[in-house]
């Protein structure tokens, strides 16, 4: 089932193009990847369709809706979640109280609500509490909940910083490298967490440099370069696909690191 639906999906930033008439489609229920070299793209592929940046040109279709133009809090309200490829978390505070940051996308108090502690304020602080303890749980760093982030480690980091992206209650949730930076054991263990997102009815597209990795995980997979689609298909089509072997190989053809 076609889930998002992008046509003819184009950004220049001046005279460079950095993602030329993309056409493609997120299946529901599916882990989807986004593979390309360096410089292919590939995260102002995802700006595009979190709001962060609008398009120079196509269009964005979200469950039937177009949200080509729709800023970044919407799209995320209307369940669309993301990770970067840099955590950006509240070094100084707690786990549990960046997760919480989260969850108050969905809640409806206000500055009045904070200052006289009404009722609607203390059952949204409840509620978000109980989320992020619920999120933390289903990551695995329920443990962590009181940690400061400064003082956990990088994969741990990944993991809040996708914990965060779950409290916001996404439909699909899209991982910038959430690979990157972590040793080969914490590698299978996000690509563990990865299935464990979708078997929870939440669909996953994921940017990511680890090949092994990626063939082993995805049921489909876009390939871009110079910010264009060049190949798109199961892991098996994609290692076997000779443009794919020549923008990462040079014409080689071995496809042993795709």
């Amino acid at each position: 089932m076609t889930f998002i639906k992008l046509e003819g999906l184009t950004k220049k930033f001046g005279g460079l193009t950095a993602v030329d008439e993309v056409d493609f489609e997120i299946e529901k229920g599916k882990i989807t990847a986004i593979i390309g070299p360096n410089g292919a793209g590939k995260s102002t592929f995802f700006n595009l369709i979190s709001g962060f940046h609008r398009p120079t040109s196509g269009s964005i279709t979200f469950e039937g809706k177009d949200i080509t133009k729709t800023p970044p809090h919407i799209v995320a309200r209307l369940g669309i979640a993301r990770t970067f490829q840099t955590t950006h978390l509240f070094d100084t505070s707690s786990v549990i109280d960046n997760i919480i940051v989260g969850y108050r996308l969905r809640t409806k108090s206000k500055l009045f609500d904070a200052i006289l502690r009404t009722k609607r304020e203390k059952r949204e602080e409840k509620e978000a509490f109980e989320r992020a303890i619920e999120v933390l749980d289903f990551v695995g760093l329920a443990n962590l909940a009181d940690s400061p982030v400064s003082t956990i480690s990088q994969e741990s980091k990944k993991r809040v910083a996708i914990a965060l992206a779950l409290a916001t209650g996404p439909k699909v949730i899209f991982l910038d490298e959430p690979a990157a930076g972590i040793n080969p054991g914490e590698t299978e263990g996000l690509a563990e967490l990865m299935k464990k997102i979708v078997d929870s009815g939440i669909t996953v597209c994921t940017i990511e440099h680890k090949m092994q990795m990626i063939m082993g995980l995805a049921d489909n997979i876009m390939v871009l370069n110079h910010g264009a689609k060049i190949a798109q298909g199961t892991p098996e089509e994609i290692q076997n696909n000779p443009t794919v072997i020549e923008a990462y190989l040079g014409g080689e053809s071995s496809a042993e690191v795709i």
